[in-house]
C-alpha cells in the first residue's frame, strides 16, 4: 500500500500513514511471524513437518525462497507468495476474452502465461439442446463468439502444451454483455464457495474471476434450459426457446441508474486494488454505501480523500474483527 501515487494534502497523508500503520500492527498480531522474504529462517516445531513450495531445507532450519506468508496445513508448511501470476486450478471460476476463433474452438486471454482454449463440444449450443456438434455449428461459431466478447467459463483441466481447458456447459456461463471489465492482481481474489454474485439493491451482476478479471455489469436472469424445454414440449403451438435471442426484438439500452452503480462498484474495485485490499463481496458493498452516503459523485471516488477513507474504514473493521476474537 505504500506504492499509492495520489495528490495526497499534508493531513490526508498524516492520516493515511496512520491507518496503514494500524493495519500492520492488527496484521502483525493475528499472523505473528507469518510474513517472510527470501532467506528469512521459518519455525517448525513438529519433527515430522513437510516442506512445501517456497521453502528449503537447510539443515536444521527450513528458509524460505519467495516473498510471502507462510501457511500450514496439518503437517505442511509451504509459502505462499503475496504477488504472484495467477495460478490456475481446475473448478476455478474465471472470466476471459476471446482473441482468436479457430478450427473448434475459441482461444481466450485469460491473464495466464499461455491463452485458455473453449472447445465448440464444451459449451452449451444457442437451441440449448444437447447434441453431436457437426460441420454446421462449426460454421457458425461466429455466431455465438466473435473477437473481443467477454465469456465466463469455468477450468476444466489442461492440456498437453500446457494451456488450460475451458467448459461453459452450464446456463450461468456465456456471454457476458451490458457491463464493464476490469482487470486487477489475481492474488487480491480469493478461492471462494461462490464468485456469481447478484446485487439485488443495485440491479447488478459481479462476477469475481479467480485470474483477476472482474465483470460488473447489468443483471441478467439465468433461465432453466430443462424447464423451457419441458414447457415447450407440453405446448406444441410453442416453437420458440426460451434460450434462443428473438432476432426481431431491438436491444434494450441499460437504464442510466444501472449504469451509474456499475461505475461505483468498478470505482471501488479500483481503490481496493490500489490500496491492495482482498476484494469481497461484502467489501465492495460497504464502499458502494460510502460513497452514497458521502454524496460523491462516481468520479469523485478516485479521489485522495476516498482512498483514505477507505483505508481508515477497513482499519476500523479489521480492529472490530480482532476484538471480537
Amino acid at each position: 500500500m505504500r506504492g499509492v501515487q495520489l495528490p495526497f494534502s499534508n493531513t490526508q497523508k498524516l492520516r493515511y500513514e496512520r491507518a496503514l500503520a494500524q493495519l500492520e500492527s492488527l496484521s502483525s498480531k493475528v499472523n505473528t511471524n507469518a510474513t517472510v522474504i527470501v532467506a528469512d529462517t521459518i519455525p517448525v516445531d513438529e519433527d515430522g513437518a513437510l516442506k512445501g513450495h517456497g521453502t528449503l531445507d537447510m539443515g536444521k532450519n527450513v528458509v524460505a525462497t519467495v516473498c510471502g506468508v507462510v501457511e500450514r496445513v496439518n503437517k505442511l508448511v509451504y509459502v505462499r507468495s503475496l504477488r504472484a501470476r495467477y495460478k490456475p486450478e481446475i473448478g476455478d471460476i474465471i472470466v476471459g476474452r476471446v482473441i482468436e476463433v479457430a478450427p473448434k474452438r475459441w482461444r481466450l486471454e485469460i491473464n495466464f502465461s499461455q491463452d485458455a482454449v473453449l472447445m465448440l463440444s464444451s459449451m452449451n449450443l444457442p437451441d440449448g439442446i444437447q447434441r453431436r456438434r457437426t460441420a454446421i455449428d462449426e460454421l457458425n461459431m461466429r455466431t455465438i463468439f466473435v473477437e473481443n466478447d467477454v465469456i465466463c467459463a469455468e477450468v476444466r483441466g489442461f492440456q498437453h502444451d500446457g494451456s488450460l481447458h475451458l467448459q461453459a456447459r452450464s446456463q450461468k456461463y456465456g456471454k457476458l454483455e451490458r457491463g464493464r471489465l476490469l482487470t486487477i492482481p489475481p492474488y487480491l481474489v480469493k478461492r471462494r464457495k461462490q464468485h456469481f454474485h447478484h446485487l439485488d439493491q443495485y440491479g447488478v451482476d459481479l462476477i469475481l474471476g479467480c485470474n483477476g478479471f472482474i465483470w460488473i455489469g447489468e443483471h441478467v436472469e439465468v433461465k432453466d434450459a430443462m424447464v423451457e424445454d419441458q414447457v415447450n414440449k407440453s405446448d406444441p403451438e410453442n416453437t420458440h426457446s426460451g434460450s434462443l435471442p428473438d432476432s426481431s426484438e431491438e436491444p434494450t439500452s441499460t437504464p442510466p441508474e444501472t449504469r451509474q452503480y456499475i461505475c461505483r462498484i468498478a470505482n471501488a474495485i479500483t481503490v481496493f486494488a490500489a490500496l491492495d485490499f482482498m476484494v469481497t463481496l461484502e467489501g465492495v458493498i460497504e464502499m458502494v454505501n460510502l460513497s452514497l452516503s458521502l454524496n460523491l459523485g462516481v468520479d469523485e471516488m478516485l479521489n485522495a480523500e476516498f482512498h483514505v477513507q477507505v483505508a481508515e474504514k477497513e482499519a476500523e473493521r479489521r480492529s472490530t474483527l480482532t476484538k471480537r476474537r
